[in-house]
């Protein structure tokens, strides 16, 4: 199983070809207006051709049944993520009215928190385990903030999520190395201001995850990196 790499909250197609380019997996669109990455429906819809060798997802939080229609007809993702308060029953229905699968994000503090994870497990078709809000922050992710890794360990050997929460290239290889998930999320990590991405710091990113090639065999994944390429 090679580890999934989904860069998050992109808005240009270069930052697109960027990320894809150097091997990532999954690419996220944020529609979420209080977000400095926040995309209109058109925009996602513009931007859609431009993703080709990764899955596109959507992140959304706390949307309505018009809204999730309206982006699965017209932006055509492939996998939506729900960021927001969305308990089980709500996750099973937004899959049921788009025939998508769907990622259900999981704020992760304290121990407590992880008993969440066994009410959507077989509703969520996959998991991010991400970090709180600070205080005072509107955003339910894309905080440029962590949390205790360690906590995970508790979580029964056949959970298998994606990791998020400040990740960037000087943390990603400790993170990996700590718990093996399977796969990592960033999109913070990759900027220099909220929402601005970086090509210098998506290329720093993924050769940060060169330098640990070929493969880490571990509790969630056997962890493989895709090739550089030649471009």
């Amino acid at each position: 199983m090679t580890l999934d790499i989904k860069i998050c909250g992109l808005r240009t197609t270069d930052a697109i070809t960027a990320a894809t380019g150097r091997g990532a997996t999954h690419v996220g669109f944020i529609h979420f207006e209080k977000s400095p990455r926040h995309l209109t429906i058109a925009e996602m819809a513009a931007l859609r051709p431009a993703v080709s060798g990764a899955d596109l997802v959507v992140v959304l939080v706390d949307p309505d049944d018009a809204t999730v229609e309206a982006i699965a007809r017209a932006v055509r993702p492939d996998m939506l993520q729900l960021h927001g308060r969305e308990t089980p029953e709500r996750v099973a229905k937004v899959r049921a009215l788009t025939g998508l699968p769907v990622m259900k994000a999981l704020s992760i503090g304290t121990a407590e928190d992880l008993a969440r994870v066994a009410s959507y497990r077989g509703v969520a078709d996959r998991l991010l385990l991400d970090a709180k809000r600070p205080k005072g922050s509107e955003l339910p992710g894309g905080n440029g903030v962590s949390f205790d890794w360690r906590l995970l360990a508790a979580l029964d050997a056949d959970v298998t999520y994606m990791l998020s929460g400040g990740l960037d290239a000087l943390n990603v290889l400790e993170a990996v190395g700590d718990i093996r998930p399977a796969g990592i999320d960033v999109s913070s990590g990759v900027e220099t201001s909220p929402g601005v991405k970086d090509i210098g710091l998506i290329h720093g990113f993924f050769d940060a995850l060169e330098d640990v090639r070929p493969s880490v065999s571990g509790q969630n994944a056997v962890v493989s990196w895709p090739e550089r390429s030649a471009s």
